[in-house]
């Protein structure tokens, strides 16, 4: 049974930083590809950042800079540091396993919402 485990999420003033992570189980995890993905209310589920099986990386356009993926795979565990954190970066954080071939094998995070609030 594949599990993916969000954590680290809360309140945290516009300026602030907050660190996520999420550990797997249940896949090989050095195979994935790791992402991270953010849904606010009212919007659609857009791409933050994903990590490759080999380490390569890929950010969303307005989180550039801001943010960093990273990936310990002897802990089968990926990371999102955020910092210059916004109130518009509010919203619930997903993470999310793909296979990098079959793409059948793709799996959802509970998620962990992450608030930016003065």
């Amino acid at each position: 049974q594949v599990q993916l485990v969000e954590s680290g999420g809360g309140l945290v003033q516009p300026g602030g930083s907050l660190r996520l992570s999420c550990a797997a189980s249940g896949i090989i995890f050095s195979s994935y590809i790791m992402g991270w993905y953010r849904q606010a209310p009212g919007k659609q589920r857009e791409l933050v950042a994903t990590i490759s099986d080999y380490g390569s990386t890929v950010y969303g356009d307005s989180m550039k800079g801001r943010f960093t993926i990273s990936r310990d795979n002897a802990k089968n565990t990926v990371y999102l540091q955020m910092s210059s954190l916004k109130p518009d970066d509010t919203a619930v954080y997903y993470c999310k396993a793909q296979h990098p071939r079959l793409y059948q094998f793709s799996y959802w995070g509970q998620g962990t919402q992450v608030t930016v609030s003065s």
